[in-house]
């Protein structure tokens, strides 16, 4: 089983990279993330006539949230419960015996700001969230866009980023919070010493100098681990014409 997560920066601007991503790579299930489409606006009919079936959670602007999966999704819900907030975030579903968590994280603009306390409020909620989930279905992936560096590894340049938002000691904190619900990061379980990374600012060359962060993860519950058999970030479509600025991140289960 092939599951994978994009953060595709405008989903009608990608639609031609996800399909062509889709039928390239054909992963059984793909979560996706900052939509900027409106929930009417979804473009079911263009994943329903390659074989995938859609859920969705949409908003304009800067969020939205979709699964996208071979098999037929069921107990689809949206958004954190007990967060009662209008962004669009959030949404989840089960796919067999899995539950497939797809989370587009707030970003948190800078250390000490107003959107940065929000993204701590927001995480604690999250926090809470999963571990509902976790005690409903043991056989759970919470994947997507964290907008968070959990390792100076991840960072192209750990002495530049310290302490900025990212990859600040206190998101850190918060990342590591989820992991100790029983949750692995993948890639890092399986590549702790190697530098991979899935996003490069658009600016200055980022991406074909090779200086990027690694802010988009598949985390796995421990009853999957077992089943992990590869991650790997797809970094040829970052180099697309007009590319999102996040590269598909990818996970093989037995």
């Amino acid at each position: 089983m092939k599951i994978a997560t994009w953060n595709v920066n405008s989903l009608n601007v990608r639609l031609p990279h996800t399909l062509r991503w889709l039928q390239e790579n054909q992963p059984d299930i793909l979560a996706l993330q900052e939509l900027k489409l409106d929930q009417d606006k979804f473009p079911e009919t263009e994943f329903t006539r390659i074989g995938y079936h859609a859920a969705w959670n949409g908003q304009k602007t800067y969020n939205g949230v979709a699964i996208l999966s071979r098999q037929p999704l069921e107990q689809v819900t949206i958004d954190i419960p007990e967060l009662n907030e209008p962004q669009k975030r959030i949404i989840a579903a089960s796919i067999n015996d899995i539950r497939i968590i797809c989370a587009y994280c707030v970003n948190g603009e800078a250390v000490g700001s107003e959107k940065f306390a929000y993204k701590e409020r927001w995480f604690a909620a999250l926090n809470a969230y999963m571990r509902s989930e976790l005690a409903q279905h043991p056989k759970t992936i919470l994947l997507g866009d964290f907008n968070i560096a959990p390792h100076d590894i991840d960072v192209y340049d750990p002495k530049k980023w310290q302490d900025k938002v990212l990859c600040s000691p206190q998101e850190r904190s918060w990342f590591q919070q989820l992991l100790q619900l029983g949750l692995t990061d993948s890639l890092h379980h399986l590549y702790p010493d190697s530098a991979h990374y899935t996003w490069w600012d658009y600016r200055m060359n980022m991406f074909k100098r090779k200086l990027g962060l690694r802010i988009d993860h598949i985390l796995l519950s421990q009853s999957l681990l077992p089943a992990l058999r590869e991650v790997q970030v797809d970094s040829t479509a970052r180099g697309w014409e007009r590319p999102s600025d996040h590269a598909p991140v990818m996970a093989t289960l037995a």
